[in-house]
């Protein structure tokens, strides 16, 4: 098979050897549901799963983004079962700092010592010695950045860093201010927030990250749409032949070089169709349709 991802470039993440292809996969909905409980218990279909995930790696990404606390475990063990032994190129980023009820809700574990666990948790169930990349998400809000100081998470993880059980730390769900507290504790390489063409608050750190090297790791490709604004991407799908997904992507590919994207689907079908966004071309006149939804009325 020929790799899908190879228009959409690499990208080095800063003061490591990981190059990984820009175009990711996220491992979310590798988890099945209970009734309510979203993201939770196994998948209805294993083998599906494990079919899957070996289609990403034979298609070319090398870079999977995961976490702990989806199923909760139960996508780690997943990616354990289909993959290792790991490619030697493939880096896997996984999230610490929440924890799933008995319900099915998210429960942020926040504490130095929650993190430690949790890391130790992540080494298990992937079946490694040291994680490549683990994200602190900051939860003083659980849905939004939100201002407080997190020295205490950072201190924490560098100092698992220092021994050997991570070798890279990131950021998810935060503020400018986060950012600039946790790089003077330890080296960031990337950061993960909500972004998309609608939804453009972060335009300029997305840029002052891209000066100093950083990657951006945008998710929710299609969240936060109004009504007017959803119509608006379904328009240049339908003038570019594609579907609302491949174009937010391939707007995402194109905003910046240090953002990296990481769709994620339980459906090979799907996988197959966000991969081809990298290959979709969007024309200036596309490009300034799309940079106008961001500043479309709210309904």
């Amino acid at each position: 098979m020929i790799a899908q991802t190879d228009l959409a470039g690499t990208f080095t993440l800063p003061d490591t050897s990981m190059t990984v292809n820009r175009m990711g996969y996220g491992a979310m909905q590798l988890a099945g549901r209970d009734g309510d409980k979203l993201v939770w218990g196994p998948p209805r279909d294993l083998d599906g799963a494990i079919a899957l995930l070996r289609e990403v790696i034979a298609s070319g990404v090398n870079h999977i983004d995961t976490a702990d606390f989806y199923g909760p475990h139960v996508t780690n063990q997943i990616i354990r079962k289909a993959l290792s032994p790991y490619p030697k190129d493939l880096v896997i980023v996984t999230k610490v700092s929440a924890r799933r009820g008995d319900d099915g809700s998210w429960i942020p574990a926040f504490s130095p010592e929650e993190l430690t666990a949790a890391v130790h948790d992540n080494l298990r169930n992937l079946g490694v010695d040291a994680l490549d990349v683990v994200n602190l998400r900051s939860m003083f809000s659980i849905h939004e950045p939100a201002e407080g100081s997190i020295e205490p998470q950072i201190t924490a993880l560098a100092e698992l860093r220092q021994k050997g059980l991570i070798r890279h730390i990131g950021l998810s769900n935060v503020s400018p201010t986060q950012i600039k507290e946790a790089r003077r504790i330890v080296p960031i390489v990337c950061v993960q927030n909500h972004y998309n063409v609608a939804h453009r608050t972060e335009d300029a750190l997305i840029d002052d990250l891209a000066h100093d090297g950083i990657a951006y790791v945008p998710f929710f490709p299609l969240g936060g749409f109004t009504p007017l604004q959803s119509g608006a991407l379904s328009e240049v799908a339908v003038r570019l032949g594609a579907t609302p997904m491949q174009v937010a992507l391939a707007w995402l590919l194109h905003r910046s070089p240090n953002i990296l994207v990481i769709p994620g689907t339980s459906s090979i079908e799907h996988l197959r169709e966000n991969l081809q966004a990298s290959k979709l071309q969007l024309p200036a006149e596309v490009i300034a349709d799309l940079d106008g939804i961001a500043a479309r009325p709210g309904n």
